[in-house]
């Protein structure tokens, strides 16, 4: 929205700003998905969204700063994720079908966002606290209405009393963080994607309930 949009020194940008902004991130974007994060240079995103390094500068510090700014994009859409839980039942065939569904949305999320979330894993992997933030804000968008569900399971005495709902869930969402990030990797194990979703979902159904889905 217009008003919202700064430049580095502090002036609203127009419309026409806002536009060449977005289209100097959409480039960065494309370019992370083919480049290592440190091999991409400003002249570069710059010549491929047909703009100078000069205009690029207007709007971001660096590309570190550009990157920065594609992911909180990124993790405001990931708290959308939380949308996969919340008024959903674990009960009979409709414990399956949310975790089916979850681990859908889940996987579908990180390959649509493969690029960035390689680089915010690798930001916070190496201690840099803004990239661990974000990564930390897409999985608490999950692990939060997950230990919720767990802990109504458990208050219903459907769950054992002794599990630590948010143990559990946090157990649950980093698993389904190490594999999406891992998804081309199962292909070399001999593990086709139709193969790897239900399989999944089968462990979060576990998980979470303690019992086999009814199917």
């Amino acid at each position: 929205m217009t008003g919202q949009v700064r430049t580095v020194d502090g002036r609203v940008a127009g419309r026409r700003g806002q536009a060449t902004r977005q289209k100097l991130l959409d480039c960065l974007s494309e370019m992370l998905s083919s480049s290592p994060y440190r091999d991409v240079k400003v002249i570069d995103v710059a010549r491929k969204a047909g703009t100078s390094p000069a205009t690029f500068y207007q709007y971001f510090p660096d590309v570190e700063g550009a990157v920065l700014e594609i992911a909180d994009q990124m993790a405001a859409e990931g708290a959308g994720l939380t949308q996969l839980l919340e008024g959903r039942s674990w009960a009979g065939k409709s414990g399956w079908q949310t975790s089916q569904e979850l681990v859908d949305g889940f996987l579908d999320f990180w390959k649509k966002h493969d690029a960035i979330l390689r680089v915010v894993d690798l930001g916070a992997a190496e201690g840099d606290k803004r990239f661990y933030k974000i990564r930390m804000k897409i999985l608490n968008s999950v692990n939060s209405s997950l230990a919720d569900s767990i802990a109504e399971l458990q208050s219903k005495g459907r769950v054992d009393k002794d599990v630590n709902p948010s143990a559990v869930a946090g157990s649950l969402v980093t698993m389904l963080a190490a594999v999406a990030s891992h998804q081309k990797g199962f292909s070399a194990w001999g593990v086709k994607q139709a193969e790897l979703k239900p399989n999944l979902a089968l462990l979060v159904h576990l998980g979470v309930t303690g019992r086999k889905p009814s199917r």
